[in-house]
Protein backbone atom coordinates (compact mmCIF):
# COMPACT_ATOMS: atom_id res chain seq x y z
CA UNK A 1 0.00 0.00 0.00
CA UNK A 2 3.04 2.63 0.52
CA UNK A 3 4.17 2.06 -2.68
CA UNK A 4 0.98 2.60 -4.03
CA UNK A 5 0.74 6.00 -2.06
CA UNK A 6 4.02 7.07 -3.02
CA UNK A 7 4.02 6.07 -6.69
CA UNK A 8 0.63 8.54 -7.13
CA UNK A 9 2.20 10.99 -5.19
CA UNK A 10 5.17 11.25 -7.25
CA UNK A 11 2.40 11.50 -9.87
CA UNK A 12 0.81 14.52 -8.27
CA UNK A 13 3.61 15.99 -8.19
CA UNK A 14 4.64 15.99 -12.05
CA UNK A 15 0.61 17.17 -12.49
CA UNK A 16 1.65 19.25 -15.36
CA UNK A 17 3.53 16.90 -17.31
CA UNK A 18 1.19 14.34 -16.54
CA UNK A 19 -1.57 16.22 -18.91
CA UNK A 20 0.39 16.25 -21.71
CA UNK A 21 1.42 12.71 -21.44
CA UNK A 22 -0.62 9.74 -23.48
CA UNK A 23 -2.65 6.87 -22.29
CA UNK A 24 0.32 4.28 -22.88
CA UNK A 25 3.13 6.61 -21.53
CA UNK A 26 1.27 6.96 -18.42
CA UNK A 27 0.40 2.98 -18.54
CA UNK A 28 4.13 2.57 -19.02
CA UNK A 29 4.98 4.63 -15.83
CA UNK A 30 3.05 3.05 -13.92
CA UNK A 31 4.33 -0.57 -14.47
CA UNK A 32 7.89 1.34 -13.88
CA UNK A 33 6.27 1.98 -10.41
CA UNK A 34 4.40 -0.64 -9.07
CA UNK A 35 6.71 -3.54 -10.42
CA UNK A 36 4.64 -5.28 -13.50
CA UNK A 37 6.83 -4.61 -16.13
CA UNK A 38 5.59 -4.36 -19.65
CA UNK A 39 4.52 -7.18 -21.44
CA UNK A 40 6.56 -8.43 -24.67
CA UNK A 41 4.53 -9.42 -27.93
CA UNK A 42 5.72 -13.30 -28.68
CA UNK A 43 5.75 -14.09 -32.23
CA UNK A 44 3.77 -17.70 -32.37
CA UNK A 45 5.65 -18.79 -35.40
CA UNK A 46 8.88 -20.03 -34.21
CA UNK A 47 12.21 -19.83 -36.76
CA UNK A 48 12.05 -22.15 -40.22
CA UNK A 49 14.95 -24.24 -40.82
CA UNK A 50 16.73 -24.24 -43.83
CA UNK A 51 17.03 -27.25 -45.26
CA UNK A 52 19.70 -28.02 -47.53
CA UNK A 53 18.52 -31.10 -49.18
CA UNK A 54 18.05 -34.93 -47.95
CA UNK A 55 20.78 -36.36 -46.03
CA UNK A 56 20.71 -39.13 -43.33
CA UNK A 57 19.47 -38.31 -39.97
CA UNK A 58 17.68 -40.12 -37.12
CA UNK A 59 14.96 -42.12 -37.70
CA UNK A 60 15.71 -42.65 -41.18
CA UNK A 61 15.82 -45.98 -43.10
CA UNK A 62 18.75 -47.41 -45.33
CA UNK A 63 18.54 -49.87 -47.71
CA UNK A 64 21.94 -50.97 -47.92
CA UNK A 65 23.55 -53.89 -50.50
CA UNK A 66 27.49 -55.04 -50.09
CA UNK A 67 29.20 -56.91 -52.52
CA UNK A 68 32.70 -57.97 -53.46
CA UNK A 69 35.10 -59.15 -56.41
CA UNK A 70 33.66 -62.49 -57.18
CA UNK A 71 31.15 -62.64 -54.54
CA UNK A 72 27.82 -63.13 -55.64
CA UNK A 73 25.57 -60.03 -55.39
CA UNK A 74 24.29 -59.52 -51.86
CA UNK A 75 20.79 -58.52 -50.97
CA UNK A 76 19.67 -54.92 -49.98
CA UNK A 77 19.16 -54.83 -46.14
CA UNK A 78 17.27 -52.48 -44.25
CA UNK A 79 19.25 -50.40 -41.52
CA UNK A 80 17.30 -47.42 -38.95
CA UNK A 81 19.77 -44.77 -38.08
CA UNK A 82 19.93 -44.65 -34.41
CA UNK A 83 19.17 -41.33 -32.10
CA UNK A 84 22.88 -40.99 -31.87
CA UNK A 85 23.14 -40.82 -35.40
CA UNK A 86 24.49 -44.37 -35.99
CA UNK A 87 24.10 -47.83 -37.97
CA UNK A 88 25.20 -51.03 -37.04
CA UNK A 89 26.94 -53.27 -39.96
CA UNK A 90 28.28 -56.46 -40.48
CA UNK A 91 31.72 -56.85 -39.58
CA UNK A 92 32.97 -53.00 -39.35
CA UNK A 93 30.14 -52.81 -36.18
CA UNK A 94 28.80 -48.69 -35.54
CA UNK A 95 29.53 -46.28 -38.11
CA UNK A 96 28.56 -42.96 -38.15
CA UNK A 97 26.25 -41.18 -40.66
CA UNK A 98 24.28 -38.80 -39.31
CA UNK A 99 24.34 -35.76 -41.72
CA UNK A 100 25.90 -37.75 -44.81
CA UNK A 101 24.87 -37.65 -48.21
CA UNK A 102 23.99 -41.14 -49.56
CA UNK A 103 27.13 -41.01 -52.07
CA UNK A 104 29.40 -39.96 -49.01
CA UNK A 105 28.07 -43.05 -46.82
CA UNK A 106 28.99 -45.40 -49.90
CA UNK A 107 32.49 -44.07 -49.45
CA UNK A 108 32.51 -44.38 -46.42
CA UNK A 109 31.05 -47.93 -46.22
CA UNK A 110 33.36 -48.81 -49.13
CA UNK A 111 36.30 -47.92 -47.14
CA UNK A 112 35.25 -49.82 -43.87
CA UNK A 113 34.85 -52.85 -46.15
CA UNK A 114 38.33 -53.01 -47.89
CA UNK A 115 39.77 -54.53 -44.44
CA UNK A 116 37.76 -57.64 -45.41
CA UNK A 117 36.38 -57.27 -49.39
CA UNK A 118 38.35 -57.32 -52.38
CA UNK A 119 36.89 -54.17 -53.61
CA UNK A 120 33.97 -53.90 -52.03
CA UNK A 121 30.87 -51.91 -53.79
CA UNK A 122 28.40 -50.47 -51.67
CA UNK A 123 24.82 -49.13 -52.52
CA UNK A 124 22.70 -46.87 -50.16
CA UNK A 125 19.13 -45.73 -50.63
CA UNK A 126 16.40 -44.53 -48.95
CA UNK A 127 13.91 -46.43 -47.40
CA UNK A 128 10.68 -44.15 -46.74
CA UNK A 129 6.89 -45.65 -45.96
CA UNK A 130 3.98 -42.97 -45.17
CA UNK A 131 2.37 -43.80 -42.15
CA UNK A 132 5.25 -46.39 -40.96
CA UNK A 133 6.89 -44.18 -38.41
CA UNK A 134 9.54 -43.60 -40.44
CA UNK A 135 11.14 -40.21 -40.69
CA UNK A 136 11.30 -38.74 -44.34
CA UNK A 137 14.91 -37.79 -45.91
CA UNK A 138 13.83 -34.91 -47.50
CA UNK A 139 12.56 -33.22 -44.51
CA UNK A 140 9.21 -31.80 -42.98
CA UNK A 141 6.77 -29.27 -42.80
CA UNK A 142 5.57 -27.63 -39.28
CA UNK A 143 1.88 -26.80 -39.34
CA UNK A 144 0.81 -25.03 -36.75
CA UNK A 145 -2.28 -22.99 -35.17
CA UNK A 146 -6.35 -23.72 -35.59
CA UNK A 147 -5.51 -27.18 -37.09
CA UNK A 148 -6.52 -30.64 -36.52
CA UNK A 149 -3.46 -32.31 -35.53
CA UNK A 150 -0.85 -29.48 -35.31
CA UNK A 151 3.42 -30.98 -35.82
CA UNK A 152 5.41 -31.79 -38.57
CA UNK A 153 4.65 -33.10 -41.97
CA UNK A 154 6.89 -35.43 -43.95
CA UNK A 155 7.75 -34.12 -47.40
CA UNK A 156 6.99 -36.93 -50.20
CA UNK A 157 9.94 -38.18 -52.14
CA UNK A 158 8.66 -36.46 -55.17
CA UNK A 159 9.32 -33.27 -53.21
CA UNK A 160 5.48 -31.60 -54.63
CA UNK A 161 3.85 -31.31 -50.99
CA UNK A 162 1.11 -28.06 -51.53
CA UNK A 163 -0.26 -26.44 -48.92
CA UNK A 164 -3.68 -27.89 -48.81
CA UNK A 165 -2.21 -31.16 -49.12
CA UNK A 166 -0.25 -30.40 -45.72
CA UNK A 167 -3.20 -28.84 -44.29
CA UNK A 168 -5.19 -31.86 -44.86
CA UNK A 169 -2.29 -34.91 -43.52
CA UNK A 170 -2.58 -32.13 -40.16
CA UNK A 171 -6.43 -32.28 -39.83
CA UNK A 172 -7.86 -29.62 -41.85
CA UNK A 173 -8.70 -26.29 -40.58
CA UNK A 174 -10.74 -26.11 -37.42
CA UNK A 175 -13.97 -24.45 -37.12
CA UNK A 176 -12.39 -20.95 -35.94
CA UNK A 177 -9.70 -20.80 -37.95
CA UNK A 178 -8.06 -18.15 -40.39
CA UNK A 179 -9.02 -19.68 -43.90
CA UNK A 180 -8.26 -16.69 -45.61
CA UNK A 181 -5.09 -15.88 -43.75
CA UNK A 182 -2.61 -18.38 -43.30
CA UNK A 183 0.94 -17.59 -42.93
CA UNK A 184 3.84 -19.63 -44.20
CA UNK A 185 7.39 -18.52 -43.12
CA UNK A 186 10.22 -19.75 -44.88
CA UNK A 187 13.84 -19.60 -43.91
CA UNK A 188 16.94 -19.08 -47.02
CA UNK A 189 20.24 -20.64 -46.44
CA UNK A 190 21.64 -17.44 -45.42
CA UNK A 191 19.22 -17.15 -42.45
CA UNK A 192 16.30 -14.17 -43.89
CA UNK A 193 12.79 -15.40 -43.30
CA UNK A 194 9.99 -14.56 -45.89
CA UNK A 195 6.51 -14.63 -44.67
CA UNK A 196 3.93 -15.20 -47.59
CA UNK A 197 -0.35 -14.79 -47.11
CA UNK A 198 -2.55 -17.69 -48.55
CA UNK A 199 -6.07 -17.49 -48.84
CA UNK A 200 -7.34 -21.08 -48.89
CA UNK A 201 -11.03 -19.37 -50.08
CA UNK A 202 -9.89 -18.31 -53.14
CA UNK A 203 -8.24 -21.45 -53.98
CA UNK A 204 -10.97 -22.78 -53.33
CA UNK A 205 -13.84 -21.08 -54.37
CA UNK A 206 -12.50 -19.57 -57.31
CA UNK A 207 -10.52 -22.66 -58.53
CA UNK A 208 -6.93 -20.99 -58.43
CA UNK A 209 -4.63 -24.12 -57.62
CA UNK A 210 -1.95 -21.77 -58.75
CA UNK A 211 -2.28 -20.08 -55.74
CA UNK A 212 -1.89 -23.52 -53.61
CA UNK A 213 1.65 -22.74 -52.22
CA UNK A 214 4.35 -25.29 -53.26
CA UNK A 215 6.20 -25.80 -49.70
CA UNK A 216 9.34 -26.64 -48.90
CA UNK A 217 10.93 -28.94 -46.20
CA UNK A 218 11.46 -26.47 -43.24
CA UNK A 219 8.31 -24.21 -44.05
CA UNK A 220 6.61 -23.15 -41.00
CA UNK A 221 2.66 -22.88 -42.08
CA UNK A 222 0.26 -20.61 -39.29
CA UNK A 223 -2.87 -20.84 -39.34
CA UNK A 224 -4.31 -17.97 -37.24
CA UNK A 225 -7.75 -18.21 -35.32
CA UNK A 226 -10.77 -16.30 -37.12
CA UNK A 227 -11.55 -12.83 -36.30
CA UNK A 228 -15.08 -13.10 -37.39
Amino acid sequence: MMKVLKGFMLLAAYGTLSVVLSGCIISDALDKLFGEGKKEEVDPIPLATYFDGPKVRPGVALGISVTAVGSANSSQKQYFVDADGYISMELIGQVKCDGMTLVGLQKKLEAAYKEYYLKPHVTVTFIYQPGQNMVSPWGTVTVLGEVGRPGPVDVPPTMDLRLTRALQQAGGVNAIGNKRNVQVTRCDKDGKQTKTKVNLVEIGEEGRPDKDMLLKAGDVVWVPVSIW
